[in-house]
This record gives C-alpha cells, structure tokens and sequence, in this order.
C-alpha cells in the first residue's frame, strides 16, 4: 500500500499540535524522598531508610505485644551513668524506654533533644520495682522520689540494636 506523499509530514504536524507533558510541573507533582538522615550509629549500623516518624508506632504496634520496627524521633532524657539506654515520648505522651540489646553499647549522653533512628523491636512489657528505681537513679532523682516508686508499671519500650544520632 503507498501513502500519500503528504501524509509523513501530516503525521508530524499532528503529533506536534498535541498537548506535551509539561516535565517541570510533572517532577514537581511526584512525589519526592525526603533526604537520608546522616550522623553516627551506635551498635549495628543502620540507615534511616525506611524509618517510620514514631507518631506511627501504635499503627505499626496495632494490637501486638511486639513488633520490629525502625522509628524516627526526639531523644528525650538520657542515662547520665554511662549512656545505657534513652527514652523518647510516644504520641500519647508517655516515655518510651529505649535499651540496647545484649547491653552491647552506649549513646552519649549529651544528646537529649536530638532527632534519633532506632531499628530493633518494640514491645509492651510489665516493669518490675527494682528496674524502675534503677532507671529513676541513673536518671538522677532523688532517695524520695526513688523511694516514692512501689509498683510495677506497664509501659512500651523498645530493645534497639543500632541507633543513629542525625547531625
């Protein structure tokens, strides 16, 4: 079959008249990855990828005693002993203790107020007096309020094995 001798030219013509995806506004309108968090890791080294902020974490938890998750918050208060573990406050206001497996390593404990990722699992757990009172003391709070401690609380905590802090 032969075409017309127009119709090549034609067919140019046309596609040009067609409306062309204007590739500003679509890189504008996808979506975009945040930038990786960077900064030193304590324990396994990790990454921020994948991590999920920790106003997800009842979502992530859902009606499980446990789960292995990677978070994105405020480190709120730190062991002044040596580092031991940090705690970071969950959406319902309550502290979430983060310890380290196998007690293996430490954060510095200067980093109170800094945004930190932590892998590892959470989980729900009931807290014995003694560990209460041990954390009260290496939190640095007085014989009274020590004291004062007498029963075993049911609290969210988390068991990390690598935590970074983002510089």
């Amino acid at each position: 079959m032969r075409f017309p001798a127009f119709l090549p030219a034609f067919v140019v013509l046309l596609a040009a008249c067609q409306p062309q995806a204007d590739t500003a506004a679509t890189a504008a309108s996808a979506p975009t990855q945040p930038a990786p968090l960077t900064g030193p890791t304590y324990g396994a080294s990790i990454t921020s990828e994948g991590a999920q902020p920790i106003s997800a974490l009842s979502t992530l938890l859902g009606t499980r005693d446990s789960a292995q998750v990677k978070l994105v918050g405020k480190a709120e208060a730190v062991c002044q002993a040596k580092g031991c573990w940090l705690t970071m406050k969950t959406p319902d206001g309550q502290q979430m203790r983060v310890r380290f497996k196998d007690y293996a390593f430490f954060v510095p404990k200067d980093i109170s107020g800094q945004t930190v990722v932590i892998n590892g699992w959470a989980h729900r757990e009931t807290v014995p007096v003694a560990d209460l009172q041990h954390y009260a003391k290496d939190a640095g709070k007085s014989a009274a309020d020590i004291a004062a401690i007498t029963e075993p609380q049911q609290q969210l905590n988390f068991e990390a094995d690598g935590v970074m802090v983002v510089k």
